[in-house]
C-alpha cells in the first residue's frame, strides 16, 4: 500500500513510544517521572506504565505528548500504530494467510 513505510529492519519491532520517552526525551530534558507526569497532567502510575511499555499511546496522550515535546500528536500516534501493527501481523500471521483477498471484488 502507498501509506506503508518500508521497515528498516523487518525482524526488529518498531520502537514503543514509551521507550523513546524513557530513554531519550526525559533524560535529555532532565525530568523525573513525577515531574513529567505533573507537566502532562497524568498520574505518575500511568506515565510509569507507558514508560515500562505496559500501555500504549492513546489519542489523548498523543495530544499531551505532542504539546509537551513540541512535535505534535501525529508522530506519537504513528509510532504506536507501527508498534501495534508489527506485533499484530506476527501474532496473526498464519491466520491471515488463510484469509482470501477479496479486494478486486469490492465495490
Amino acid at each position: 500500500m502507498a501509506d506503508e513505510l518500508p521497515a528498516a529492519r523487518p525482524n526488529r519491532p518498531p520502537t514503543h513510544p514509551g521507550a523513546l520517552l524513557r530513554d531519550d526525551i526525559l533524560p535529555t530534558i532532565g525530568l523525573s517521572i513525577t515531574e513529567a507526569a505533573g507537566h502532562l497532567r497524568v498520574t505518575r502510575q500511568h506515565l510509569h506504565r507507558l514508560l515500562a511499555e505496559e500501555v500504549g499511546i492513546s489519542p489523548e496522550m498523543a495530544v499531551r505528548l505532542g504539546k509537551f515535546c513540541g512535535n505534535g500528536p501525529r508522530l506519537w500516534l504513528r509510532m504506536q500504530e507501527s508498534f501495534d501493527l508489527w506485533h499484530a501481523e506476527r501474532k496473526l500471521g498464519g491466520i491471515v494467510e488463510q484469509i482470501p483477498n477479496m479486494g478486486s471484488h469490492a465495490a
